[in-house]
């Protein structure tokens, strides 16, 4: 007779003979402890749980946390009394949530650890953010320092069929602008593929052309994470969202406009970092500089600081503020939104449901503030209460849309602010642009000649302030293009700027309703540069190209 050893039944019934003392050990130990037990085995694991403990540290502490309800949390643990385990519980007490602890087994647990591999990175939370704290989506942050690699990650994601492909996608291409500081995403969909750019120091960069019946995914996705309604495809729509990662928070705000083939998407990326720059470090020249500041140490008046949409004058504001702050003055800002916290100041974000720039400013004057600031100056109402704020006793920063500095007063009187009162309250009227500035690394000297030496001496020439004229006048430089700035040549952006001040002779001009060109007569003798000067003087210093400042303004009068 032959008798048949199975060892793999062997091994089984030892396998659920020790899994069985196991269990049975941990309910000893529930008892003795008096920590509830659980068996995950029997009970759905809550993925959204799973994510506020990364697998890393949810296998090294051998605990997971597996239910979510509002802010309670249910944590199952196989050791308690561990003091790693406390740590962790601590680190979600900080965060606002209540961890309530179990013991469990490691069977249970391992079941709860294989989940980790459908989850994505990412989740929306009840407030329209998109909650990335993940390793991995870190890890994407702090390496994939170049387009190519960018593209490389989003075309590996491309051809998978996993059932979180699309989530994923969208976080790589949102962690991929954080990585080489994009300040706006753009998809754009095409007859055959949708195209994705990134726009890196205000010029768009293409990152990587894919399939329209993914985008078709992802365009739901970021409806909803953005709060918009999915059925609406023939009108624009905004929406916003936030990603919060480790350190900060990043806000997004979201445009969907139709086109001819599928809705077209900007996410523009508000990150903190990027407009945390002192007043110093924005490329004023120091003669304005030192004007600014002088203005900025009176008690009343109004400063404001112009130019289109993303030429920097948010940062502008935000550094006048950093530079004024003390604890003896009372600042409340009004912003759409709040793009970087400032301890000491009261920050009030406006919107389209009754708290508007109108109506916050004067709720914020009722606060007996010292100073104001109001993101932008829109209309009629908040351009008077703004004027008689500054006239009143206190100081006003503020913005406007117009092309230079001299636009500002004929803004003003089209906004109906009366032009007798404009120049007792507008101290400085400023304008604005950002140029990039040349990659140190591979810049390259050229020797300045043609029509550039001749543009260059005609406006070197027109610099009412000889003082201000640099000595070195006979070479320049132009971009080449490196793996340090992603082949563009250029690395971060610096500001040029103008200035016309309210005295005697504009404040005369102002009265009579004149048009751009008669405040630049009326100006004439102040001595400040005009953006044309600053920025050929940026371009003989070496900081920008006189391409590049031809692409952001005009070099011909």
């Amino acid at each position: 007779m032959t008798i048949h050893f199975d060892e793999d039944k062997q091994n089984r019934r030892l396998s659920d003979l020790m899994h069985k003392e196991e269990e049975d050990l941990v309910q000893i130990l529930s008892a003795k402890y008096n920590i509830e037990y659980v068996n995950l085995l029997g009970i759905p694991i809550n993925t959204d749980a799973l994510r506020f403990i990364d697998e890393t540290t949810a296998r090294a502490t051998k605990m997971a946390a597996y239910v979510i309800s509002d802010k309670n949390i249910k944590v199952a643990a196989r050791n308690p009394q561990d003091p790693k385990v406390g740590e962790v519980l601590n680190a979600l007490v900080s965060k606002g949530y209540k961890p309530e602890l179990y013991i469990t087994s490691t069977q249970s647990l391992e079941k709860a650890w294989t989940m980790y591999k459908d989850l994505s990175f990412a989740y929306e939370s009840k407030g329209g953010s998109l909650e990335i704290s993940s390793q991995e989506i870190t890890e994407i942050i702090d390496q994939a320092k170049s387009l190519p690699a960018i593209t490389t990650t989003i075309e590996g994601l491309l051809h998978t069929n996993k059932s979180y492909r699309i989530s994923r996608i969208l976080e790589t291409i949102l962690a991929g602008a954080l990585a080489v500081n994009a300040s706006d995403v753009h998809l754009e969909p095409e007859e055959a593929y949708i195209l994705l750019r990134y726009r890196l120091d205000g010029v768009l960069q293409e990152v990587i052309r894919f399939d329209p019946e993914t985008y078709a995914l992802m365009l739901s996705r970021i409806k909803l994470l953005s709060g918009m309604k999915l059925n609406i495809k023939k009108d624009s729509q905004d929406g916003r969202f936030s990603i919060k990662l480790p350190i900060v928070d990043i806000e997004v705000r979201v445009s969907v406009l139709p086109g001819a083939y599928n809705e077209s998407i900007v996410m523009r990326l508000l990150n903190p970092k990027s407009i945390d720059v002192r007043l110093e470090d924005l490329g004023i020249h120091p003669k304005l500089l030192s004007v600014l500041q002088r203005e900025m140490n009176r008690p009343d008046g109004m400063l404001l600081t112009t130019g289109p949409t993303g030429s920097g004058k948010t940062t502008t504001l935000y550094a006048f503020l950093k530079t004024i702050r003390d604890p003896q003055i009372k600042i409340i800002t009004l912003e759409d939104p709040i793009e970087y916290h400032l301890p000491g100041i009261v920050q009030t974000q406006v919107n389209d449901k009754g708290y508007t720039f109108a109506e916050g400013l004067r709720a914020a004057v009722r606060q007996d503030p010292d100073v104001i600031m109001i993101g932008e100056i829109r209309d009629n109402e908040t351009a008077d209460i703004a004027i008689n704020s500054a006239l009143t006793g206190h100081l006003v920063f503020s913005t406007l849309h117009t092309n230079d500095a001299a636009g500002t007063f004929p803004r003003l009187i089209d906004l109906g602010v009366n032009p007798k009162i404009i120049t007792s309250a507008l101290r400085v009227a400023m304008a604005q642009r950002l140029v990039r500035i040349l990659c140190k690394v591979c810049k390259k000297e050229i020797p300045v000649d043609g029509e550039n030496q001749k543009e260059i001496e005609n406006t070197i020439q027109s610099i009412e302030d000889k003082s201000l004229i640099p000595t070195e006048r006979k070479k320049i430089w132009t971009a080449v293009g490196c793996d340090a700035c992603n082949k563009t040549g250029y690395k971060g952006r610096v500001g040029i700027y103008e200035a016309i001040l309210t005295d005697e002779k504009v404040e005369d001009a102002v009265e009579m309703s004149p048009s751009e060109r008669e405040i630049w007569i009326a100006a004439k003798g102040q001595g400040l540069l005009t953006m044309k000067q600053d920025g050929i003087i940026k371009v003989l210093e070496g900081k920008t190209s006189i391409e590049e400042l031809e692409r952001v303004i005009s070099l011909t009068d």
